[in-house]
């Protein structure tokens, strides 16, 4: 029976540990409203955005930091690539006569995939307390 035992805390990460689990539950709860944003036309996704942007300060330097960049560049990079998705849905599937649109949806549809997946990803290296 092998069974390691994680390393002792220091006491200076004691004493930041409430203020890491407030920071953690706020980050919780931007990728509860990551996960909700396709379904409401990622308005959700602003407002974490913003609750992350005013909510940020105590995670620089930890590894939470790296989850508000990465929710933010999922985001813009989100942004992006849907607009480029659904002009190319749009303009080539009317230029098609409608007929392109049968085969295009693929793309709008492969960008909430991928938005998901990069929510999920990132929920889950949270949930493990490691960085994305």
């Amino acid at each position: 029976m092998n069974e390691t035992t994680p390393p002792p805390v220091p006491a200076a990460d004691a004493a930041e540990q409430p203020n890491l689990s407030s920071t953690i539950s706020t980050v919780q709860i931007m990728y509860v409203l990551h996960g909700l944003a396709p379904f409401t036309f990622y308005t959700l996704a602003i407002v974490a955005l913003i609750i992350g942007a005013v909510s940020r300060d105590p995670a620089r330097g930890t590894w939470l930091d790296s989850h508000f960049s990465y929710l933010a560049r999922t985001f813009w990079w989100g942004v992006l690539a849907g607009f480029i998705a659904w002009s190319v849905f749009w303009v080539l599937g009317l230029l098609t006569l409608g007929i392109g649109m049968l085969i295009l949806w693929v793309l709008p549809v492969g960008v909430l995939v991928w938005y998901l997946y990069r929510v999920i990803v990132g929920w889950l290296a949270l949930g493990d307390r490691k960085p994305v």
